[in-house]
């Protein structure tokens, strides 16, 4: 008989990441919005995947769910504000990695018209020289607790509030000379948003 090598297979008895629970919390808010299960079991399940420490209680909160699909982590995004700015906006497909440089002229990064299909996004942000604006739907939240402010600080104008399955922003990194600034769409962006909706 041959003894199975440790690690070489799934083990239900490791302990599990927060990043792991989140991921299950995911899958749950998705379960309701998809109409699989009501706000009553979504309480049940939570209380389940918020205490889980083992794979095995994690497994009990979504046993009697289809597995949720491997997302591809994509090729890491780096937007370099160099000496003429950068803009990313419109629709594009958002990796579970973002590296930004404010630089000279500065950085726009815009989720407003983003495809993304991941439950949290870690966006790397170093303000530099002119600063870093970063901009999300309303409904997304964004974590700031891991960045460094520095002289140019950090504003985090976004709300509290996260609809369920909408991604959560994860910001690490520090402000540099001229800041980051973390928000929702203002007035003018969401007319303009308005306006490129396409009509019924």
């Amino acid at each position: 008989m041959t003894a199975e090598l440790p690690g070489s297979a799934y083990r239900n008895d490791v302990r599990v990441s927060d990043e792991e629970r989140e991921a299950v919390v995911e899958q749950l808010k998705a379960a309701v919005a998809d109409g699989r299960i009501d706000f009553a079991e979504l309480d049940a399940k939570l209380g389940h995947a918020l205490g889980a420490r083992t794979r095995a209680d994690l497994d009990h909160a979504t046993a009697d769910l289809p597995s949720a699909a491997p997302v591809d982590p994509g090729k890491p995004l780096i937007l370099k504000g160099g000496y003429h700015g950068v803009k990313r906006v419109g629709p594009w497909q958002v990796p579970a990695q973002v590296t930004v440089y404010g630089g000279m002229a500065g950085v726009t990064l815009d989720f407003t018209q983003a495809v993304c299909r991941r439950p949290v996004v870690d966006v790397d942000v170093h303000g530099d020289a002119a600063g870093v604006t970063i901009v999300i739907p309303e409904g997304w939240a964004a974590d700031t607790d891991a960045v460094d402010p520095s002289y140019g600080g950090l504003k985090d104008k976004t709300s509290a509030y996260r609809l369920p399955g909408t991604p959560l922003i994860r910001l690490t990194g520090t402000g540099g000379l001229a800041g980051v600034v973390i928000r929702h769409p203002n007035g003018r962006e969401r007319r303009r948003l308005k306006r490129q909706r396409p009509q019924s």
